[in-house]
């Protein structure tokens, strides 16, 4: 397999924005270790603090909010990110509104992101037995929404120039993960375990880690060539903003 470069000039900042803690790491987790392997600049925003990431009534929300943020800047200490922030929405209500799209073209305005990363909003069956989460397509739809024409444009939101002097800003490209029309796969067998280990700090979410990492590492793809190991992938849609 041909590998796949990305053909970037020099050093990029990228920004990850999903709807909970850990779909960074589940969604493109070796991607990123790869990326900050490249010496990019990589931050994450997450519009969640996974406040109903459990089944268990005697959960506090509040005190797995706060968990659940403190594992997040561990997984993604591991691979490389340099900062971790959260927009306070409340876990399973997200609603693509203004409001939120506000606040997304906020950060988008502050970071000056070149590339930003969510997740595919029209990805509602990911397969046979699953049903995507709407929180994850809600999120996609208010990211792409903030990228055009919102973050660049002076007159959307201009109170953002007038009250905090965040000038329009806009992005080069958007990927987006968890999709079911992938334009990009990336062999990133070799940061795979990087991956792995950020997905370990995760722990109020993956259940006895044994068995979480032998699923994961039972993800492998089949190389077309019966003589090559097997080999772990990551998918985008990949939109260039030229």
């Amino acid at each position: 397999m041909m590998q796949f470069t990305e053909e970037w000039q020099g050093c990029k900042i990228i920004l990850v924005i999903l709807a909970h803690p850990d779909d960074p790491e589940f969604f493109l987790g070796a991607t990123i270790a790869r990326w900050s392997a490249m010496g990019h600049i990589v931050h994450y925003c997450l519009l969640t603090h996974g406040d109903k990431g459990a089944q268990d009534l005697q959960t506090h929300p509040e005190q797995l909010s706060q968990l659940r943020a403190q594992e997040q800047r561990a997984a993604a200490a591991i691979l490389g990110v340099h900062s971790v922030s959260f927009l306070n929405y409340f876990d399973g209500y997200l609603e693509p509104d203004l409001a939120m799209r506000k606040d997304v073209v906020r950060v988008i305005r502050q970071m000056k992101p070149d590339i930003v990363v969510s997740s595919d909003p029209l990805n509602v069956f990911p397969g046979e037995v699953r049903i995507n989460h709407p929180d994850h397509r809600a999120a996609g739809l208010v990211v792409v929404d903030s990228v055009y024409p919102a973050a660049g444009n002076p007159f959307f939101f201009p109170e953002l120039i007038h009250q905090e002097n965040l000038l329009p800003h806009s992005v080069k490209e958007v990927w987006l993960s968890v999709t079911n029309t992938p334009t990009i796969t990336l062999d990133v067998t070799e940061y795979w375990e990087k991956k792995l280990q950020a997905l370990l700090e995760h722990r109020s979410q993956i259940g006895d880690p044994v068995k979480f990492e032998e699923r994961m590492r039972s993800r492998w793809t089949q190389p077309v060539d019966a003589k090559d190991p097997p080999r772990f992938e990551e998918k985008f849609r990949r939109i260039m903003m030229g």
